[in-house]
């Protein structure tokens, strides 16, 4: 079975976060690979935490929200009473959610989701009120879960008379299956590889502290561009973990002032910074690059310096933070590949999997505004052309 490999914005248990924080990561895995073992890996994991949840809490605050699920999480007993509802505020003609456009009780569906997410109640829940849904007869409900800095956001379409629920994607086969979260990449002003306007856009949100994009970045760099030198081009958006990695907003800051000069600089900066991560520090970081910078004949020392302490490269990183946090990114590496989301370092067959199916895509699309055409504002690329007069 191949392993999950990623940086969680939680502790060095991973894989078992993922697994009952996000309760649909492991269909989607298996989904993509094919593999069975990957829902009963998952499987154990479950039962395993819930057997050694007491050791979990020592080592962060989702670790300890994990062992919370694991020591809490208990069917209802036959026969026990439900939970009396919480009295309704009244009717407000321009909120939905009171109003008869939906009979949606929040109370009673944040009971359900609770018992259906894992989420204990050291979790704040927030739902938001029903707007009109892509299904008639359905609204879309928001609903997060809060624990600390730390949520996760999940959508529900709920019937008009609140009785039925619909998890998942819903799809509209005139247009691009990925269109959602590719409304949601910003990909301007950001470091980039290869050739604008290529077949196969590939956007990766990576942390220079994190090792498994270390892995990735030498598939990324130098393997991926060799096989491909005309198909993609590679798109670079920083996404420190901090909780867990403490140089890492560092060093995409610095990355950002690199950047700000010259593109190739960065990219350069990229392969040193990866190289040397198990070196760096919080406290030599600065130092460090600075040093190595001077070996850059593109690089004026003096603005850099300046730049590593400006407001405006700390609201690049946190930009690129927030465009992830949008689209929940929970783990580095995550690349968006056309738009399609794959988590985790992955190796290169698998990367040609995807990529060689989207060139094979794209050559079936008859014109420029057909279903599935990627159009992201890209560096270097102007808008996109409008698809010929039929």
């Amino acid at each position: 079975m191949r392993s999950i490999r990623v940086c969680q914005d939680i502790t060095p248990r991973v894989p078992d976060a993922v697994v009952l924080l996000h309760p649909d990561f492991c269909a989607r895995r298996a989904d993509f690979y094919r593999d069975a073992t990957v829902r009963e890996w998952c499987q154990a994991t479950r039962l395993r935490l819930h057997k050694a949840s007491a050791k979990l809490c020592g080592v962060g605050v989702f670790a300890c929200a994990v062992s919370l699920f694991a020591q809490t999480i208990a069917p209802s007993a036959p026969g026990r009473p439900a939970a009396p509802p919480a009295p309704q505020a009244p009717a407000n003609p321009s909120n939905p959610s009171t109003t008869g456009a939906t009979a949606l009780d929040k109370p009673a569906l944040e009971a359900y989701l609770r018992h259906l997410l894992m989420w204990t109640p050291g979790i704040a829940v927030k739902i938001g009120d029903p707007t009109p849904g892509p299904l008639p007869g359905f609204y879309a409900v928001k609903v997060r879960g809060s624990l600390g800095d730390h949520s996760q956001d999940y959508t529900f379409y709920v019937s008009a008379d609140g009785q039925k629920i619909i998890r998942g994607d819903v799809l509209d086969v005139k247009a691009n299956p990925f269109q959602a979260d590719l409304d949601l990449l910003k990909t301007d002003d950001q470091p980039f590889l290869g050739i604008p306007g290529a077949p196969v856009t590939i956007v990766e949100f990576s942390d220079f502290q994190c090792p498994y994009c270390k892995q990735e970045s030498a598939i990324m760099r130098t393997q991926l561009p060799q096989a491909y030198p005309t198909d993609i081009q590679i798109v670079h958006l920083d996404f420190p973990l901090e909780a867990m990695h403490p140089f890492a907003r560092s060093a995409a800051i610095l990355g950002r002032c690199i950047y700000r000069q010259n593109n190739s600089s960065f990219w350069a900066w990229h392969d040193w910074a990866f190289a040397h991560q198990g070196e760096l520090t919080p406290a030599n970081l600065r130092d460090k690059a600075l040093e190595y910078a001077k070996g850059d004949k593109n690089l004026d020392i003096t603005a850099l310096t300046s730049c590593t302490t400006s407001p405006e490269a700390r609201a690049e990183v946190d930009r690129t933070l927030a465009i992830g946090n949008a689209l929940n990114i929970t783990a580095t590496p995550t690349m968006f590949i056309n738009g399609r989301r794959l988590v985790g370092a992955l190796a290169l067959d698998e990367l040609k999997l995807v990529i060689d199916h989207e060139i094979e895509y794209s050559k079936t699309r008859k014109k420029a505004a057909d279903c599935c055409s990627i159009q992201l504002s890209l560096p270097g690329m102007g808008q996109p052309a409008k698809a010929p007069p039929k």
